[in-house]
């Protein structure tokens, strides 16, 4: 029997997943973080994308995180996430329109931030996560489309 990592999913609302599996992908902050059995010890932020939890070399499950943090030791691997869904359960439609007033809210925040007060600047920043989540969900629906 191969060896397993303990892997669990925490969100806001409740542990989304919590299994032993062989290999998980994680959208870290410096590029994805592929944790397998016996891995360096680290902790690292996690952008909006998509975990991947493999079983028998294929993907087993595939969900959609909006950010976090990670920590991973040689036995386990723990996501503490912002949001987390799983990708099946995205609505193309209602992602695409997420994506849209995203980019409309971007837009609009860079014209206001660009004059240089203060609350113009963390409302760009809003905007410019706001983005970012809503452009990773797209993708993670759109892979679910390609696969």
């Amino acid at each position: 029997m191969a060896e397993k990592v303990k892997f669990e999913l925490v969100s806001p609302e409740k542990i989304l997943l919590s299994d032993t599996v062989e290999m998980v992908v994680i959208p870290g902050a410096e590029g994805n973080l592929g944790v397998l059995p016996g891995h360096a010890p680290l902790i690292s932020s996690v952008r909006p994308g998509t975990i991947e939890v493999y079983e028998g070399n294929n993907v087993a499950e595939r969900i959609f995180i909006a950010g976090g943090f990670a920590e991973v030791t040689p036995e386990r691997c723990t996501v503490l996430a912002d949001e987390a869904v799983t990708v099946s359960s995205l609505d193309k439609a209602a992602v695409d329109a997420e994506l849209a007033e995203a980019t409309s809210r971007y837009g609009e925040a860079l014209a206001t931030a660009e004059k240089g007060s203060d609350a113009d600047k963390v409302r760009f920043k809003a905007a410019e996560r706001q983005l970012a989540v809503a452009t990773a969900k797209a993708q993670a629906v759109e892979g679910i489309v390609r696969h």
